[in-house]
């Protein structure tokens, strides 16, 4: 056995999907359930600069974000049990995509744009990539996006079900996949 194995049911759990489908919220539900540590990746940036994204991206630049989110990410899927959410716009590097996809599972929180664009007016004050974007250039940033979450594990389609709908779901799932690939004698 590899010195490096890690059973799947200790492997953590990265949620991925464009911003604003509810990665942080289902993510502290399933990780209760779980009995898990939830963290969220922007928050950890967020921390790391002491100053929210926006501010993050008007002093330092998107650049900095982006190394800094890359650093975070790499440390935390190399823990164990964790249930981490990952900003929307992470999976756009290469090397987060590949350490994600090799230590954890990872699993794609869909939100059709019927249904996204719905809840855009709340999300443009936190998010700096959406200022100043009209309904059409988010569109257009929604399907750039929307092919780099097709590499994942696992995928649930959100639009008609609620936080606790989605979270129970992936706990179930999660619970079977385990019990199927790796059942306790």
């Amino acid at each position: 056995m590899k010195m490096d194995y890690v059973p799947l049911r200790e492997k953590s759990i990265i949620l991925i999907g464009f911003m604003g489908v509810g990665k942080t919220t289902i993510g502290k539900s399933v990780a209760k359930k779980l009995f898990r540590d939830f963290i969220d990746t922007d928050q950890e940036i967020e921390d790391a600069f002491q100053m929210p994204p926006t501010k993050i991206f008007q002093t330092y630049g998107e650049k900095a974000f982006r190394q800094k989110e890359k650093e975070i990410i790499t440390n935390l899927c190399n823990q164990r049990l964790k249930i981490i959410s990952v900003g929307g716009g992470a999976f756009l590097q290469e090397e987060i995509r590949q350490v994600c996809l090799s230590k954890c599972i990872v699993i794609y929180l869909d939100l059709s744009w019927e249904f996204w664009k719905e809840r855009a007016n709340i999300l443009i004050e936190s998010r700096p990539v959406l200022q100043g974007k009209n309904s059409e250039d988010m569109k257009k940033l929604f399907d750039e996006r929307s092919p780099i979450y097709e590499e994942h594990h696992s995928k649930v389609v959100t639009d008609h079900l609620d936080v606790e709908e989605v979270s129970d779901f992936l706990v179930d799932s999660l619970k079977t996949a385990w019990d199927i690939y790796e059942p306790n004698h």
